[in-house]
């Protein structure tokens, strides 16, 4: 074979592959949700998804697989073919809480591709309003004077809301009670009803009692200050330093991906959270935009579960799920 026949050769074989990644994709992308229909962590899927295909050129098709802490969706996403065409929300729980107290059978750094950070919401640290104390420095010295009178609710062992009271405890020496339900909901009904006395559970699930007075917002998780609550500081700003738990969500795919594919999926993934309207959409969740790069959003993955991983080993907190 001649040098021009060789190269003729090369570019036919080459040519399919680079036809492929410029076409992407030619068919819908199956969209998997770890949770059941309905909640927020849905609703995030499906505003995002509706306009991220409208970038990309096809269509998502959302899929609900709940159970078992969010297992049964992160096996069926890493065990897909790499192509693309089947994506996962990955959020702090699958890629985050879960591995770091727990046996999961998964690895959330291996066994998947970063695609990219699709935002936050905080948490905020409430007390029932017969608790006498309207600032963080007055509920520390309360709590200090009442040490293991007050107790506080979670979603449940393992929890983030589990966990952002143990980070907090931790920075502080409080002696609290932990009583965990199953779930969000039954959980604030008991902190409405003074059976508990304080929480630290995600903006979202709490923002109607704070607002109708129900219970007292003392600080919030994050950055910045909340946009809906402009006058609760941060816990940052009140001295806890990288005091940043957040309920985040983004999205992943398989491990191995081309690389072309994720680039392409992120660069229209940033495009359709910066549209003003996807502000207002995900502010219902009282969701952050905060769009990352798929490496950025690998690493903060890689920091959230060592950050978890550290404390859940420092408050003995292992799970038998």
């Amino acid at each position: 074979m001649n040098r021009r026949d060789f190269i003729g050769a090369t570019a036919a074989l080459s040519l399919p592959l680079l036809v492929g990644a410029q076409s992407y994709p030619t068919r819908p992308i199956r969209y998997i949700v770890p949770v059941a229909a309905g909640g927020g962590n849905d609703m995030i899927a499906r505003v995002v998804t509706e306009r991220w295909g409208r970038f990309l050129g096809q269509t998502f098709v959302v899929e609900n697989q709940s159970g078992g802490g969010g297992v049964i969706a992160t096996q069926a996403t890493m065990r897909a073919a790499p192509d693309g065409y089947t994506l996962m929300q990955g959020y702090v729980a699958t890629h985050g809480t879960n591995p770091a107290t727990r046996k999961v059978p998964y690895d959330p750094i291996k066994d998947f591709t970063p695609i990219g950070m699709i935002g936050a919401t905080p948490n905020v640290l409430v007390v029932n309003s017969q608790v006498p104390v309207t600032n963080m420095k007055d509920f520390i010295e309360y709590a200090r004077k009442n040490a293991g009178k007050l107790s506080y609710g979670t979603a449940g062992q393992g929890s983030l809301t589990h966990m952002t009271m143990e980070l907090f405890k931790q920075e502080t020496g409080l002696n609290l009670l932990h009583i965990p339900y199953r779930g969000i909901a039954p959980a604030i009904n008991d902190l409405l009803g003074n059976q508990t006395q304080t929480m630290f559970p995600g903006l979202a699930a709490a923002l109607q009692y704070i607002q109708s007075g129900k219970v007292r917002a003392l600080a919030v998780t994050g950055p910045r200050r909340s946009s809906v609550l402009k006058d609760v500081p941060t816990m940052e700003e009140i001295g806890f330093k990288g005091f940043d738990a957040m309920q985040w969500y983004g999205s992943v795919g398989p491990a191995g991906m081309p690389a072309d594919i994720v680039e392409r999926l992120n660069e229209t993934q940033v495009a359709t959270l910066k549209l003003p309207e996807m502000r207002e959409k995900l502010a219902i969740e009282a969701v952050e935009p905060m769009p990352m790069s798929a490496a950025q959003f690998g690493q903060f993955i890689k920091n959230e579960i060592s950050r978890w991983t550290a404390l859940a080993k420092a408050k003995n907190i292992q799970l038998e799920e």
